[in-house]
């Protein structure tokens, strides 16, 4: 059966890039992939053991590479790097937007490529050890191998139409059974671009959250001090209206009207700081939104990966039942010829005791 692709892959690391592609023909030139920076993630399969580079625009697969011990990001330039897939005979070439993405995505890449090797080298140990077994077992004696590979003779007409039928039975099931897988992947594919794209909000959320502790922090700090201009404005205030009333000089008043309206200056500055930060906290409940649609079409897709595959059950046990249908016939089919043959022999006799006596 076939595994929920959650389970089975999970995101491990992501990055946005602008994605090149190699030109077949001349082998030189950069074709883009995508017209805008898309997000590029490592993707882990547990089950085999695989790590993959994933990349998804829109509804169509960018990057689709599976990553193996002998592959080499190299940088070309400080924001550009590149490597090589011999299983797609091609190059792919991503573009960041700082050296310290591409340094992140580099150091990120030789680390899986690593572990890529470090599974290989387990994988080759454990296929050692079920070769040695398969040499040490016992072998299927060459007579029952004959049996079953030499077909039955065919001789009456009413097996034969049934054991037609079986086969045509079989062909459908078959048909469906791949019509089922290819639905399947059809829907893991768009599973993995959903998973990519709650990856990306996620790590967006996240970074949002940061800046939101970040800002509530500032705004606290704001406010107390937006309180002691505000103290010292109505001092000063109190100071010019005691100064008035006492008749001060005019080079006084005017260096405090000056200080009050640089005062009340960076008070609005503050003021409009607290207002953008205000909005961000709009955009953050927005981004809590999308990634709560994205949870919940996660989940739809979820649910119809797991009907598909209960139908799939389904069309693998009427094959299996199929199956068991035909041996039964083939049984039967046998039984008759061996019956026929009994019954010709006997026939046989029957005649030649006959021509005796009629010689006789």
């Amino acid at each position: 059966m076939f595994p929920h692709h959650r389970e089975r892959e999970q995101p491990i690391f992501s990055a946005r890039a602008h994605v090149f592609q190699i030109d077949p023909t001349t082998k030189r030139n950069w074709i883009p992939a995508s017209k805008h920076a898309v997000t590029v993630s490592f993707f882990y399969d547990a089950t085999r053991n695989v790590y993959r580079i994933i990349s998804v625009g829109g509804t169509k697969a960018i990057i689709n590479c599976t990553v193996t011990p002998s592959m080499t990001f190299t940088k070309t330039s400080q924001k550009f790097g590149q490597w090589a897939d011999s299983r797609a005979n091609t190059v792919y070439g991503l573009g960041f937007a700082t050296e310290q993405q591409l340094h992140q995505f580099a150091e990120k890449f030789k680390e899986v490529k690593d572990a890529a090797r470090l599974a290989r080298e387990k994988s080759q140990d454990k296929e050692l050890a079920n070769t040695a077994l398969t040499i040490a077992a016992p072998q299927v004696s060459a007579d029952l191998s004959d049996e079953l590979q030499s077909p039955p003779v065919m001789c009456v007409n009413g097996p034969e139409d049934k054991l037609f039928r079986s086969q045509s039975a079989d062909i459908t099931l078959s048909s469906e059974k791949e019509r089922i897988k290819k639905m399947l992947s059809e829907g893991s594919i768009c599973e993995m671009n959903l998973e990519a794209e709650l990856f990306t909000l996620q790590d967006s959320n996240s970074k949002l959250v940061a800046a939101l502790h970040e800002a509530n922090a500032n705004v606290e700090q704001w406010k107390k001090q937006l309180t002691a201009y505000q103290e010292e404005t109505e001092r000063l205030r109190d100071q010019v209206a005691d100064l008035e009333a006492h008749g001060p000089s005019d080079l006084l008043k005017d260096e405090l009207t000056q200080s009050l309206e640089e005062l009340e200056a960076l008070l609005k500055a503050k003021d409009e700081e607290i207002h953008i930060l205000q909005s961000k906290k709009g955009e953050y409940h927005e981004m809590e939104h999308q990634r709560d649609e994205a949870i919940h079409r996660l989940r739809e897709m979820e649910m119809r990966n797991s009907d598909l595959e209960r139908r799939i059950q389904n069309t693998e046990q009427n094959l299996s039942n199929s199956l068991e249908d035909r041996d039964r016939l083939d049984t039967e089919i046998q039984r008759a010829i061996e019956i026929l043959d009994i019954k010709i022999f006997d026939l046989n006799d029957l005649r030649q005791s006959l021509v005796k006596l009629i010689d006789k």
